[in-house]
């Protein structure tokens, strides 16, 4: 069957190719595409490249070629129309039947690009003539000159109703495609309307450079200063983003002198005033907050695309609304970043008031979507109340339940544990940690080398951008980790030290990952629970069956320093033994890794990655 060109595209867009080719490919980041092996022949050196970007995947040794649909086709040995139909259930779309309906819809939306387009240009026509001279007035004072004005097609409804559509008419373009279209609307009583009139109309394009819908600020008075086309065949509001098009080309191009950060802002003229002072790759939504689908649009173009905002409690409101929208979604390597301006600028005013530094040094501050997630949540909490403090931690613990990825959700509840440490509770400041010299229990302890037990192999992958998940597969064994949660338990005391330590560790065993969350929360909450305080807490969450198992003597007889008999400094010691020899196995799994990565490719890349971890990290 015939499928509508509208529907394969949606399709093709909503599905990033890499996703799926990563199923079957270790893929590999660089820059903004992803390499491997080609699945197609057998190879040793990757010439596989995949682009979600442009949407295609392409192998240099053997040729083969195509989107997200011939890659399941290829692989799974599927159908034209079987692909489509598998791929169409994952992105949550309804596959349309083959009826007449369905064909006129299809010939109706290919002929729609082609009376907006007639639209766009009437448009300019009419701000070029001397009934557009009020708005070439208005634009002038807005900052734009002749060359702004053609560059972002921007054009002119006039205040005389019925006008485009006897123009549009004239060319053959009959009323229904004029409403079709979102041109013209059909009032209660049957009458024709033009949509817009007396405002600066300017044109919405789709990822291709396609008009799809307008946008129109009023000149006169209007109960909506921006109105935006309705939502048709070919617009849908929450899905689209203004300047897309010349945001993905100016991030693909990456060789002029703009700024090369994708930027979303809130309006039309604060995208058009951007990039006439070197920020070509600004975006704003039209006219609600930032959707699912347009963070997903977005992370197509850039992994860390920057939401500027107002620095009042708007503003803050509207990150947070954004941040929830993205926390579910979040995966290693693809975030929001939030950067706030000064209160009472906008990026229009800002930029044309104070210059491009101004602007730039706003971006350059930009915050993580966790701590923009922190920075609201916090507005007007005082930490050091236990009721606040627990509802603040409520809060967040919320938010972050809602993270699907399983490894962002422990970072995250990490980053809030190691947080939470640096603003006290009521009761004053714990003294400072000592590193190295004379600790708690006397005798001299230096920390572990890598106490955030990745190493350095798996963090100079993520700063280059290269995935995280590389042939490591260590882990510790269920005994160990059972060590670690019992020491801890039976000697809250050694959490003042080790906390940071034990929210590093490897705990694979998911209830006892649960646990440890637990634990290090309760710590967070209140550092002063003793053991049987602790215990009590523990067994309200739930884990019942693994204290009772930390008391048992099949553990203990591989540790004795985690009986709650032990001195202090005996469990502490064990402890450390167990966190050292798992930090070891940790190293050696990064140079083994880092060996083979240099086997598979000798570059000067791998050969100093290999260096990084052969020295433990040190350079």
């Amino acid at each position: 069957m015939a499928f509508p060109t509208a529907f394969l595209d949606e399709l093709r867009n909503r599905l990033p190719l890499s996703d799926l080719v990563g199923r079957r490919v270790r893929l590999v980041k660089r820059g903004r595409e992803h390499s491997g092996l080609c699945p197609f022949h057998n190879e040793k050196s990757p010439s596989f490249t995949v682009s979600d970007d442009k949407g295609f995947y392409h192998c240099f040794g053997c040729g083969a070629h195509g989107d997200v649909i011939k890659f399941a086709m290829e692989t799974e040995g599927l159908s034209f129309p079987e692909a489509v139909e598998r791929l169409a259930g994952e992105a949550g779309m309804e596959v349309p039947r083959e009826t007449p309906q369905e064909r006129e819809r299809a010939e109706r939306a290919a002929t729609l690009y082609d009376v907006l387009e007639a639209a766009a240009q009437w448009y300019e026509q009419q701000l070029a003539a001397d009934e557009g001279q009020e708005a070439r007035r208005y634009l002038i004072g807005r900052g734009l000159g002749e060359e702004a004005r053609k560059r972002f097609r921007i054009g002119f409804a006039p205040d005389r109703r019925g006008l485009l559509r006897k123009a549009m008419n004239a060319k053959g373009i009959g009323d229904d495609m004029l409403v079709a279209a979102g041109l013209v609307k059909r009032a209660d009583d049957g009458t024709l309307r033009d949509y817009f009139f007396n405002r600066v109309m300017i044109p919405i394009a789709d990822r291709r450079g396609k008009v799809i819908a307008f946008g129109g600020r009023a000149l006169g008075e209007s109960p909506a200063k921006y109105l935006n086309s309705p939502d048709g065949d070919l617009f849908h509001k929450g899905r689209v983003l203004y300047n897309l098009s010349a945001a993905r080309q100016a991030l693909n191009a990456r060789s002029g002198t703009g700024d090369a950060r994708l930027v979303v802002v809130e309006g039309y003229m604060d995208v058009i005033a951007m990039a006439e002072h070197g920020f070509p790759a600004a975006v704003a939504p039209l006219g609600t907050a930032v959707t699912e689908d347009q963070i997903k649009e977005l992370w197509k173009l850039s992994d860390e695309p920057v939401l500027c905002l107002d620095g009042d409690s708007a503003g803050l409101r509207a990150a947070l609304r954004a941040a929830e929208r993205a926390l579910p979604l979040l995966k290693p390597g693809r975030t929001l970043r939030f950067a706030f301006l000064p209160k009472g600028e906008d990026p229009d005013s800002l930029v044309r008031g104070q210059g491009a530094a101004a602007l730039s040094a706003v971006l350059g501050g930009s915050e993580t979507l966790f701590e923009a997630v922190w920075r609201v949540r916090a507005a007007g909490v005082d930490l050091a109340d236990p009721d606040q403090r627990a509802r603040f931690i409520a809060d967040l613990k919320n938010s972050f339940a809602a993270i699907e990825d399983p490894d962002v959700k422990q970072a995250y509840n990490d980053a809030l544990f190691a947080r939470l440490r640096g603003s006290r509770p009521a009761g004053g400041p714990r003294p400072p940690r000592r590193r190295g010299g004379q600790g708690r229990f006397g005798g001299t302890y230096q920390p572990p080398k890598h106490v955030d037990i990745t190493g350095p192999l798996q963090a100079d992958m993520q700063a280059r951008g290269r995935s995280s998940k590389s042939s490591l597969t260590f882990a510790l064994s269920r005994r160990q980790e059972e060590l670690l949660l019992a020491t801890l338990v039976n000697h809250p005391g050694l959490l003042d030290e080790l906390a940071e330590s034990l929210a590093a560790a490897p705990i694979k065993s998911e209830d006892l990952k649960a646990l440890k969350s637990a634990l290090l929360d309760a710590f967070a909450a209140d550092p002063a629970l003793d053991r049987e305080a602790l215990r009590c807490h523990l067994n309200d969450e739930g884990f019942s069956a693994q204290l009772d198992r930390f008391e048992s003597r099949e553990l203990l007889v591989h540790g004795a320093f985690c009986r709650p008999q032990a001195e202090e400094q005996e469990a502490r010691a064990g402890w450390l033994d167990v966190f050292g020899l798992a930090q070891r196995q940790i190293a050696k799994a990064e140079i083994d890794e880092a060996r083979r990565l240099l086997a598979e490719d000798m570059t000067d890349e791998n050969l100093a990655r290999l260096a990084i971890v052969e020295s433990g990290g040190k350079t």
